[in-house]
């Protein structure tokens, strides 16, 4: 059988997907290939760069919906007032009246008190808090977890570098391979799904060489990125299947008691599946978290999502820090924009990108203590704006990612870590 000189892309990602599909019984990073492919295979620069580089890990927690920073992270008294008091806390400042147990580790986080972004539509605000750059149809942009693979290589000999909990990747890898683009674990009780092939080692060995004998000729003819790039992917589930390392997407191990702990909800068990990631090698890990979207009945709202989100990144920050691990990693806390001061026609909150705030945790940065603020009444910044660009930056330089060196794009555009943002200094110990 001879092949037809051309193929278009999507020809070529359906054959290769088609031959592993068949002849490994695997779906492993199912969602993953099928995304945007570097031109060339980005080459890896080993060392750290100029960057502070005190975090080793990242854990990434977003919280999807517009987290309303008046009830969270930035309280304000009077007419504003979330449905519950603002609560004072050993650092010395207040959060809101569900943060309860956070306020017991206050001296453990950083809040950034003056973000301010662009954008008030939910898709774009994700984009651009996770990416550091306006969602374009013509070309994807990496995320954090991306960044730090090209300059810093791989995290694990086996096991992915970046990982999402809790739902699909979002345009993870960018414009690098795709092999850079985060694992998905969908729910965290359930692991990793699809990890074992229903083949004996045996059989799956005859089914690699069949499969290399057949896709010779196709690899010799179409000689592009994306073949090289699927070629990686299908290498690297082959790595993950047979990685002895696999238990750490279990939680079986765990006490019950530190489940608990947790909470028994998905973000409370992605969080504690994200400590064992970290305590495996795996560089970057995004855990979400939806619900936040309280456009209606927002006590309601906060009863069940902000007391989730209070006990477990309580328990993260306190389980990390037992650990020894705290100290190498780097707990970030975002959402794509904050949540208007008045109180609508609904008993919620609507969108409000103007300010809002984040937080952060290990990786070198400072306990107890505000960056910037919003005005009294939470509807705009009163001192030191802060971009997305400009957090993007900071979690970069704790890294030691060269934030400001420039990569040229498949299609030949430059781009930086951030895009051009500045890491907020202040932040570091």
């Amino acid at each position: 059988m001879s092949l037809p000189n051309k193929l278009d892309p999507l020809s070529r990602r359906a054959f290769c997907e088609r031959w592993a599909q068949a002849a490994l019984g695997v779906t492993v990073l199912n969602g993953v290939g099928g995304r945007s492919f570097a031109a060339e295979t980005a080459t890896i620069n080993p060392a750290t760069g100029p960057g502070f580089g005190k975090a080793k890990n990242v854990i990434f927690l977003q919280m999807v919906g517009g987290m309303t920073h008046i009830d969270t992270l930035d309280p304000k008294d009077g007419p504003t007032q979330g449905p519950k008091a603002p609560i004072s806390t050993k650092a010395g400042f207040q959060l809101g009246g569900t943060m309860e147990n956070l306020a017991k580790q206050a001296d453990k986080i950083s809040i950034i008190r003056s973000m301010s972004s662009k954008t008030g539509v939910h898709a774009s605000g994700q984009y651009l808090i996770r990416c550091g750059y306006e969602q374009r149809g013509t070309i994807k942009h990496p995320n954090i977890g991306a960044w730090a693979q090209h300059f810093k290589g791989s995290s694990h000999k086996t096991l992915p570098s970046s990982v999402c909990v809790n739902r699909q990747p979002q345009n993870g890898n960018g414009f690098f391979p795709s092999s850079f683009a985060p694992l998905p674990i969908l729910d965290p009780d359930s692991g990793l799904q699809y990890a074992q092939s229903d083949a004996s080692p045996e059989q799956l060995i005859k089914r690699l060489v069949l499969l290399d004998q057949i896709d010779a000729r196709f690899r010799e003819r179409f000689q592009t990125a994306e073949v090289k790039s699927y070629t990686q992917f299908y290498d690297k589930t082959v790595s993950i299947m047979s990685s002895t390392d696999l238990e750490a997407f279990q939680l079986t191990d765990e006490p019950e008691a530190l489940k608990e702990k947790y909470g028994r909800n998905k973000f409370g068990q992605g969080c504690l599946l994200a400590r064992r990631l970290v305590e495996k090698g795996i560089r970057y890990i995004e855990v979400a978290k939806g619900g936040w979207d309280m456009h209606n009945n927002i006590d309601e709202g906060l009863e069940e999502h902000g007391a989730e989100l209070d006990v477990a990144l309580s328990a993260l920050l306190d389980d990390l820090k037992e650990r020894g691990l705290l100290e190498s990693t780097l707990v970030v806390l975002c959402s794509e924009f904050g949540r208007g001061p008045k109180i609508n026609g609904n008993a919620g909150r609507d969108h409000h990108p103007k300010v809002f705030s984040t937080l952060l945790a290990g990786g070198g940065i400072k306990g107890g203590f505000v960056y910037g603020a919003s005005d009294k009444e939470g509807m705009a910044v009163a001192d030191k704006q802060t971009s997305p660009q400009d957090f993007l930056s900071t979690i970069g330089w704790s890294l030691g990612l060269p934030i400001d060196e420039v990569v040229m794009s498949p299609s030949n555009r430059p781009f930086t870590v951030g895009d051009k943002g500045k890491a907020v200094m202040e932040l570091f110990a």
